[in-house]
């Protein structure tokens, strides 16, 4: 495909201002991986980072990125005080050099301290002024739709300030292309970004041995095994860029290539893998396995078995990291009867001497629950659910050191 004559000559090597939302409490985890991709201005913010690059950075952000839920173009923004005002904003955006009018459209709007009453009518002059723009200059207004569209565009609006975002990913990029067609039609125990981002909280890095003991469909480990083996968490799906007007396949193709021998170059061997999963559940066992293969890690790669978390064993002989997000309310009691959680903690603390435990959770009383005092908590959010990280260090029977308080994420 080559670049429409309608680009300004000037897009490819100007810098542009792009947001990346995420998992409220990974931003300073997205702000590192923007880093590693040489992104400038890099600014934090509640939900996600704002950075300035090329178009060519903003592609290597789709492509590498395991923590941004997407990769947004900023096209406009401005003050308003009515909803004249948006329709005028969004108006005054030359949307055709983005798409033609015969690509479908959909937008969405989200607020903060926004005074207008009404974000689906905001919605509605948003549309209004971008369709009007395209029938005023071709004749002809894009089509809308909200189950499958080509162009998504994205509003904010903060009390005073709209800001219009052109989204560059399409499907959310916790959608690794790996999930079978049933799991993606649902929701998943744990979104792909979520489970990158508690690795990165953890502090585990390939060279360490991992353990899942609550692996449902494999997520965790299935992050960490491709991180480890250098295959990017884009490397198996498109990217809604790839349909934008000023698209350049030949540059993309050029810098995909360039970027999968790197990162398969920089990774480790299959066999060097230190990676283990478990769960009570013979049918999650198996889709973790197969998620593994179609997630491009050679079978047997992660260690994966049924087994009973009040029951593990270290998978391997050097400690290392529990990382897991268990299944409080479905196969674990939480009404404070069950013995399950004591059984649990106890396994840990007998068996996994020296290794560190990380668990997500809703509930704030994991800690005791377990008998175990956490040395660090982070505050996470699964999509509209507020956890707690708990990091717990395990001693070695026989260990007396003192035992850390509850610390803040650094």
């Amino acid at each position: 495909m080559t670049r429409h004559s309608s680009t300004p000559p000037t897009a490819e090597a100007k810098l542009e201002s792009f947001f990346a939302p995420c998992p409220r409490g990974l931003e300073a985890a997205l702000a590192a991986e923007l880093r590693q991709i040489d992104a400038q201005q890099i600014r934090e913010s509640s939900g996600g980072v704002g950075f300035c690059g090329t178009r060519q950075i903003a592609w290597l952000a789709n492509l590498r990125s395991r923590i941004a839920s997407r990769i947004l173009l900023q096209v406009a923004q401005g003050r308003y005080r009515d909803d004249d005002d948006l329709y005028r904003l969004a108006n005054r955006v030359e949307w055709e050099h983005w798409f033609s009018n015969a690509q479908t459209l959909r937008i969405d709007v989200s607020a903060i301290r926004s005074p207008l009453r009404s974000l689906n009518f905001a919605t509605l002059r948003f549309k209004d002024g971008l369709v009007d723009r395209f029938r005023a200059r071709t004749g002809e207004r894009p089509s809308i739709d909200t189950e499958n569209p080509d162009v998504r565009v994205f509003g904010f609006l903060q009390e005073r300030a709209a800001v219009l975002y052109l989204d560059l990913s399409g499907e959310p990029l916790f959608k690794r292309g790996w999930r079978s067609e049933r799991e993606d039609k649902g929701e998943a125990p744990l979104k792909e970004n979520l489970a990158a981002g508690l690795l990165a909280l953890a502090g585990w890095q390939p060279a360490m041995p991992l353990y899942d003991p609550f692996c449902g469909s494999g997520t965790i480990v299935i992050e960490a095994a491709q991180q480890a083996l250098g295959i990017p968490p884009g490397a198996g799906r498109g990217f809604a860029f790839e349909r934008l007007a000023d698209f350049d396949a030949d540059a993309w193709r050029s810098l995909r290539d360039k970027t999968l021998g790197q990162m398969r170059e920089a990774g480790i061997q299959a066999s060097e893998l230190r990676i283990a999963a478990s769960d009570t559940d013979p049918q999650a066992v198996e889709q973790t396995r197969r998620n593994a293969v179609r997630a491009g890690i050679a079978q047997d790669a992660v260690q994966v078995s049924i087994r009973d978390a009040a029951r593990a064993q270290p998978p391997f002989d050097e400690p290392g990291l529990i990382v897991t997000n268990p299944p409080y309310g479905e196969r674990i009691s939480l009404d404070g009867k069950g013995s399950d959680w004591e059984d649990i903690g106890q396994a840990l603390r007998q068996q996994f001497g020296g290794w560190q435990a990380w668990m997500l959770t809703s509930d704030p009383q994991l800690p005791r629950r377990i008998g175990m005092r956490e040395r660090r908590r982070a505050p996470l959010f699964n999509g509209p659910i507020e956890c707690r990280l708990f990091g717990f260090e395990i001693f070695a029977p026989g260990d007396l050191r003192p035992r850390r308080g509850v610390q803040s994420p650094d």
